[in-house]
C-alpha cells in the first residue's frame, strides 16, 4: 500500500509539471490536461480525494486570555480606588484630628467661654465650680457625660445638658426642679419636690413659696421612702383641689405624714387653727364637710381645735385635747362656767340637728 502511494505521488508531480510551463519573462501557465491519460490514472485521481476525507482536521490555535475575566478585572479596579480613597481620607482625617486637639484656638481660656442657661433657683456658682474644672483645656477634651452627671448631682437641677459650641465655648442647659412643699426635717425648713427630693434654699432669697410643711420625714429616711410619703401628699393636694370653684389646699398651713392611714391637716382661719384628721380617702368630700360646719362645730364646743372625720356618721370634736382631771373639770364648771342666757330658738334643718346631736353626744 505504501508503494502504491509513493507511485502515485509521483505521477501526480508529473502531470502538474506537463500542465504548468514556462512562459516567457520567467512566468508559468497551466496547460490543459492531455486527453492520453489513461482511465487508471482518474481512477487513482478519485481514490486520493476519496482518503482525503478521513485525514485529520487543522488544530485551532489557542487564543492567550489574562489570567481573571474582564467583569472581574473590573471590580478588582473599582476596589482598589476605593481602598485609595479610603486611604486618603483616613489622612486627613487623622490630621485633622491632631490638628483640633493641639491647636490653640479650642481651648477654654475664660469663664466667659462658659454659657449657663435655664437657671431660676439654682446656684450657678455650684455650676460654675464645676464648669470651671476645663478652663485651660482643649473643647474636644472635655468629658460631656462625666460634667453632666456631675451638675446633675445639685439637688435643684432635675437635668442637665452639656455640648460644644466650637471653636472653644460650652454650653450648659439646665431643667430645675419644681418645689411643691416644705418640710420641717429635725429643727430645718427646707424645700422638697415631688418625687421627694429635700432642696436648699434658691439662688434668688427674695424669692418666696408658699406652701404648708410636711410633718414626718426623717433625715436618715432613704429617698425611696420620701418618695412614697411625697405621693400621698401629692394624692391629697390633687384631691383637694379637684373643684376649681374651691381649691382647699389653699387653706392648709401644715400636713402631718407621719400615719399614712390618717393624714392629718391644720387650716387656720379667722376662728382660729383646727387639726382636721382626713384618714386615707375622700379627702376633699371629708374636707368640705368641714368647711360647711366649722363656725357651727365652733359656736357649740366653745373652743375647736381638732375634729376627727375619719368615721362614716360620726364627728369627733377636740379629739386630740387632754381631759382634764375630775376635780379640776368639776371645779371649772363651778367657777367659770358662764351664766346661761335664754336664746330663742330657731328652727333647724334636719342636717343640723343631725350634727348638734353628734356633737352632744361626744361634748
Amino acid at each position: 500500500m505504501t508503494r502504491e502511494r509513493i507511485e502515485r505521488d509521483e505521477y501526480d508531480d508529473s502531470r502538474i509539471s506537463q500542465r504548468v510551463r514556462p512562459l516567457r519573462g520567467g512566468e508559468s501557465s497551466f496547460s490543459a490536461p492531455d486527453d492520453s491519460e489513461d482511465i487508471s490514472s482518474r481512477v487513482i485521481d478519485l481514490d486520493v480525494d476519496d482518503e482525503s476525507q478521513f485525514l485529520r482536521t487543522q488544530r485551532r490555535v489557542p487564543v492567550r486570555r489574562g489570567p481573571l475575566a474582564k467583569k472581574t478585572a473590573n471590580r478588582v479596579k473599582l476596589g482598589i480606588k476605593f481602598a485609595i480613597a479610603a486611604g486618603m481620607a483616613g489622612a486627613a482625617a487623622i490630621t485633622t484630628y491632631g490638628y483640633a486637639l493641639h491647636a490653640a484656638r479650642f481651648v477654654i481660656n475664660s469663664s466667659d467661654d462658659i454659657e449657663i442657661s435655664g437657671i431660676r433657683n439654682a446656684s450657678r456658682a455650684q455650676i460654675m465650680e464645676i464648669a470651671r474644672s476645663d478652663m485651660g483645656r482643649n473643647v474636644f477634651r472635655v468629658q460631656l457625660d462625666e460634667r453632666r452627671r456631675q451638675i446633675e448631682g445639685i439637688p435643684w437641677v432635675q437635668s442637665a445638658s452639656v455640648m460644644r459650641l466650637l471653636p472653644n465655648r460650652i454650653a450648659v442647659s439646665i431643667a430645675e426642679r419644681t418645689p411643691v412643699a416644705k418640710v420641717q426635717i429635725g429643727p430645718r425648713i427646707s424645700l422638697i419636690d415631688a418625687s421627694g427630693v429635700v432642696l436648699g434654699p434658691p439662688a434668688n432669697r427674695q424669692t418666696r413659696f408658699s406652701f404648708p410643711v410636711i410633718h414626718g420625714i426623717t433625715e436618715s429616711e432613704p429617698l425611696s421612702s420620701r418618695a412614697a410619703v411625697m405621693k400621698l401628699y401629692n394624692r391629697l393636694i390633687a384631691d383637694l383641689d379637684s373643684d376649681p370653684t374651691s381649691p382647699y389646699s389653699k387653706q392648709l398651713s401644715e400636713v402631718d405624714l407621719s400615719d399614712p392611714e390618717d393624714v392629718k391637716v391644720t387650716a387656720s382661719d379667722v376662728g382660729g387653727t383646727v387639726t382636721i384628721h382626713l384618714g386615707n380617702t375622700q379627702f376633699h368630700d371629708r374636707y368640705k364637710l368641714y368647711a360647711e360646719h366649722v363656725g357651727e362645730w365652733r359656736r357649740q364646743a366653745g373652743s375647736l381645735q381638732s375634729v376627727d372625720l375619719r368615721y362614716e356618721d360620726q364627728v369627733i370634736v377636740n379629739p386630740d385635747m387632754p381631759k382634764p382631771a375630775a376635780s379640776e373639770h368639776a371645779a371649772a364648771k363651778t367657777s367659770e362656767r358662764p351664766a346661761a342666757k335664754k336664746i330663742e330658738p330657731k328652727p333647724k334643718s334636719g342636717r343640723q340637728e343631725f350634727y348638734e346631736n353628734l356633737l352632744n353626744r361626744y361634748l
